[in-house]
């Protein structure tokens, strides 16, 4: 069968090696030659390339625990940064490999890499979006603007960081949901890292009826912020009138604490603060509206005339 294949090979490569452009007319007559070897020495030849295949791919692998070291030991280098370098080691190791196996079954490789510097103009156009994923994985990684693990707003997207390849950057959301975003779209967007800081400032607001006293107010939230061990004495609470409302006067309430204690903090704020002004006589102010009802069967009386009317 395998001579029946080469004996094929033999009688079309050179017909269709003079028809075809450079690289493609060079590849035909290295199949052609392959053609005429005995189906012994070509499967000699092939189990060569093969062993450096192995040989390779065994250097390849110790290569990248090499630098897996070298990188966990470095200080400036983050675990996304290292995923993406080992990837690239990996990459660039496989096309010398496949380079190396090309050339040893007698491919002259000059020729294919001068052919295909000129078809790599038309191959770029055909994966731009690939390659600008490519582009924008390196700006990510040497940039750094999140880590593995990392909380971020990306676009319209929020989420956890779970991994991050050559082509996209997956989110775990809160509610346990997968996002896949391309790293073109994540670096073209804001990306907002909540937890690449020590510390977070957490927003919230208190709404109390016109009349309420603003130092009992803001004794309550003091007092209740003071229980929270999660919360960060430096910088000091802010606790101030925010706005007056038609129904409500607002205050807002902002402790600082570490970025993982964020919604902890909120949640459990939210449930108490409702309970404690209640104790001080507050209570939680809603919208209402005041209606005036004039009795309209009252009749209207008629202006006097001042003038004595004519008989």
């Amino acid at each position: 069968m395998l001579s029946t294949i080469m004996a094929f090979v033999s009688e079309t490569a050179p017909e269709a090696a003079a028809k075809s452009g450079s690289v493609i007319s060079r590849m035909l007559i290295n199949i052609h030659e392959w053609s005429q070897l005995e189906p012994i020495a070509f499967l000699i030849k092939l189990g060569g390339g093969l062993l450096i295949v192995l040989i390779g791919k065994v250097l390849i692998i110790w290569l990248k625990k090499v630098f897996k070291r070298s990188l966990s030991r470095s200080k400036k280098i983050n675990d996304l940064m290292a995923r993406f370098l080992l990837q690239l080691v990996n990459i660039v190791g496989w096309i010398f490999l496949i380079i190396i196996f090309l050339q040893h079954m007698g491919l002259n490789m000059g020729p294919v890499l001068a052919g295909l510097g000129i078809s790599g103009v038309i191959l770029g156009f055909a994966f731009q979006e690939t390659i600008g994923n490519l582009l924008s994985g390196v700006m990510i990684v040497m940039n750094s603007p999140f880590r593995i693990g990392d909380y971020i707003d990306a676009g319209s997207y929020s989420g956890t960081v779970k991994d991050m390849d050559m082509i996209c950057v997956i989110l775990a959301t809160p509610d346990n949901k997968k996002i896949t975003m391309s790293n073109r779209l994540v670096w073209g967007s804001p990306i907002i890292n909540y937890s690449d800081l020590e510390r977070r400032r957490v927003d919230m607001i208190v709404s109390v009826p016109h009349g309420s006293d603003v130092a009992t107010v803001r004794q309550v939230i003091s007092s209740v912020f003071a229980s929270y061990e999660e919360i960060l004495p430096e910088p000091a609470p802010t606790i101030e009138v925010s706005k007056l409302n038609s129904s409500s006067v607002d205050f807002i309430a902002r402790p600082w604490t570490i970025p993982s204690n964020y919604w902890k903090i909120y949640w459990r704020f939210q449930a108490e603060i409702p309970t404690r002004l209640a104790e001080v006589g507050i209570s939680i102010p809603f919208q209402q509206v005041d209606l005036h009802i004039v009795d309209s069967t009252k009749e209207i009386e008629a202006p006097k005339s001042n003038g004595a009317e004519k008989g």
